[in-house]
């Protein structure tokens, strides 16, 4: 059977792994076994997708990013150049602790930028925006911005990826798409 993704002939795609329709690995990227990569993805250059990974449809990971064990992304997530997971809060060279890797979850939509760091048992909510070089040790509530070290929310984030300008009564509109938006609570939600 004929495969029906994309393999750079720099790739490895080890055996046991999963790979979506219409997908794209590129140049000396690893697919290791057991992972899980969606359709229509995008893998650049010199990516790493460790056992037990979980990618949805249309992820998006740009160059030079390692995905450790534990990380799930959603669909349609946008993984910044040089990024990085971690999946062990304590690492050791000489202590063995693949028994404690935590997971992370990247939820639809979220878009993590280059040089960020994603402290792992977090999670980043639905189209949250991490900015670029922003160490994330807690968790990203959805369409929240977050950037610095530790990383900290500095605002709102439509669905298109501009920032919300929330009105006295706690409403926004996006202005490419101009879907509205309510900010109550702390808790943002798409008025559909």
């Amino acid at each position: 059977m004929e495969k029906e993704y994309f393999a750079h002939e720099t790739a490895v795609i080890d055996k046991g792994c999963k790979i979506g329709k219409g997908t794209k690995i590129w140049h000396f990227s690893h697919i290791m076994s057991g992972s899980e990569i969606g359709e229509n993805c995008n893998i650049g250059q010199n990516v790493v997708v460790s056992p037990g990974v979980k990618l949805g449809r249309n992820v998006k990971v740009q160059n030079n990013v390692s995905i450790y064990t534990g990380v799930i992304c959603d669909d349609d997530v946008f993984l910044g150049p040089s990024m990085v997971f971690t999946n062990i809060i304590n690492p050791r060279s000489e202590i063995v602790r693949k028994d404690s890797y935590e997971n992370t979850i990247v939820e639809k939509g979220a878009s993590i930028g280059a040089n960020s760091t994603i402290i792992c048992g977090t999670i980043v909510g639905r189209y949250a925006f991490v900015g670029a070089g922003a160490v994330v040790t807690k968790d990203v509530k959805p369409y929240a911005l977050v950037v610095g070290n530790p990383a900290r929310q500095t605002g709102w984030m439509s669905e298109y990826g501009h920032k919300l300008e929330f009105d006295s009564k706690g409403f926004a509109v996006c202005p490419e798409s101009e879907d509205r938006y309510r900010l109550e609570n702390g808790i943002v939600t798409k008025i559909i």
